[in-house]
């Protein structure tokens, strides 16, 4: 099993659209960052988390033939707005793909994109059916059941989902606050990938000292932080964290 981080950039990403660059060196390819969104790959299944506005680059960078199923994290744009660039997995399927959201993504993806989720015509036919994100569903991997968990945390004020895969790796990509009854979901992981926007507060995500007190708290074997803004230089950040703890790149790719 592998999982990928396709993008670790904040909602602009890095460079901005306007090229700005921020605090980060543009000779360091590792800040180049695309928008959120990851992959968890099993022998069976590509499992993908959140469709980026730059899903299709990170698609092609890493030849991703097919996609089984999409799951949701929240509804913002750069969480969301990559969603059309699923069609040429149904088109090579015919099969509707299976995507999961919470009652507020789904109302905002059914909204928004409503001609993906009906079939006004027969030459543009449905291409995502929509489901239900659960607590806990399962994937195959070699045959055997592997466990997705999803967990709802704050993200300003909203909501969102962050994911843990076969009690061996969490995904928290948007969050202020994770509620200490979940707290145990968490614990000694071997993988924790967090939110980490800049240094000062944000009121919609961690910071860095936000990001360093919950890994403190959950002592993973190893984390990783994402959703980086402008204001983290990649070698710049790492100087300044724990060995085990390094910053995410666009590409990182995990083996579990």
């Amino acid at each position: 099993m592998k999982f990928i981080i396709l993008g670790c950039g904040s909602s602009m990403g890095v460079p901005r659209p306007d090229g700005f660059y921020g605090n980060c060196d543009p000779n360091n390819k590792k800040n180049h960052r695309t928008r959120c969104s990851a992959l968890f790959q099993t022998s069976d299944e590509n499992i993908l988390i959140d469709t980026s506005p730059d899903l299709r680059q990170q698609l092609l960078r890493h030849k991703i033939k097919k996609i089984n199923k999409v799951l949701y994290s929240h509804m913002h744009g750069d969480q969301t707005h990559g969603i059309n660039d699923l069609r040429s997995f149904f088109i090579n399927s015919r099969k509707p793909i299976d995507v999961y959201a919470d009652k507020f993504t789904s109302n905002y993806l059914l909204n928004t994109f409503s001609y993906i989720f009906k079939s006004y015509t027969k030459e543009y036919p449905a291409t995502l059916k929509l489901n239900k994100l659960k607590n806990d569903f399962f994937i195959l991997n070699n045959k055997r059941k592997i466990q997705i968990k999803s967990v709802e945390v704050d993200h300003g004020k909203i909501k969102s989902n962050c994911f843990i895969m076969d009690k061996k790796l969490a995904y928290i990509s948007d969050v202020s606050k994770i509620y200490k009854k979940d707290y145990k979901y968490f614990k000694n992981l071997k993988y924790l990938i967090i939110d980490c926007l800049w240094y000062n507060f944000h009121p919609s995500h961690f910071n860095l000292e936000n990001s360093l007190s919950m890994i403190e708290e959950f002592k993973p074997k190893n984390a990783i932080l994402t959703n980086l803004s402008p204001v983290l230089d990649y070698k710049v950040l790492k100087k300044l964290l724990p060995k085990n703890v390094i910053p995410a790149h666009d590409g990182l790719t995990i083996k579990l």
